[in-house]
């Protein structure tokens, strides 16, 4: 992502991983959603379970090894229209659990994915290209984020393995 694009970004203008129901916070209900046989503490806070990384096609067996990625990145959603929405609207988008905005995934893979949208970087395990380029477009539809041409080039060629 060129510098300029990200002018007046910072990530805390995103509030993340606020309370959902109890003491689960949104990092906590994606790992119970996406993981399999999740048991977790009084805090939500996960004792046991593995779960699935798309992006790499590996499982992980330690919640401290998962990261929840945001399909569209905070920093991509910024440059591509977030940067005029309310703080109310960019805490809705970083912990919309109604969308395919939120995914476990390792946290090596989702490192390597970084602030990069689809024409910079897709998944190592090919065969998610097409699920992920559709999460991508929805995701940008629904809160009216501009797609910008290498972005758009990249997902039509992702589109093309479905």
């Amino acid at each position: 992502m060129r510098t300029e694009d990200r002018t007046g970004y910072s990530r805390d203008l995103f509030p993340h991983w606020i309370t959902q129901s109890g003491t689960c916070d949104t990092r906590d209900q994606v790992l119970k959603r996406d993981g399999s046989g999740v048991t977790v503490d009084s805090q939500c806070e996960p004792t046991a379970g593995r779960w699935y990384s798309v992006y790499d096609a590996t499982w992980v067996e330690d919640d401290s090894s998962v990261d929840i990625d945001h399909i569209i990145p905070l920093a991509e959603a910024w440059k591509s229209g977030a940067n005029a929405w309310s703080t109310s609207r960019r805490q809705q988008f970083a912990n919309d659990l109604t969308v395919s905005q939120l995914i476990a995934v390792s946290a090596s893979s989702n490192r390597s994915k970084g602030d990069r949208d689809p024409s910079e970087w897709k998944p190592t395990n090919s065969p998610v290209h097409c699920i992920y380029a559709r999460e991508w477009i929805w995701v940008k539809h629904t809160y009216g984020l501009s797609l910008q041409p290498t972005e758009k080039t990249a997902l039509q060629q992702m589109l093309g393995t479905c």
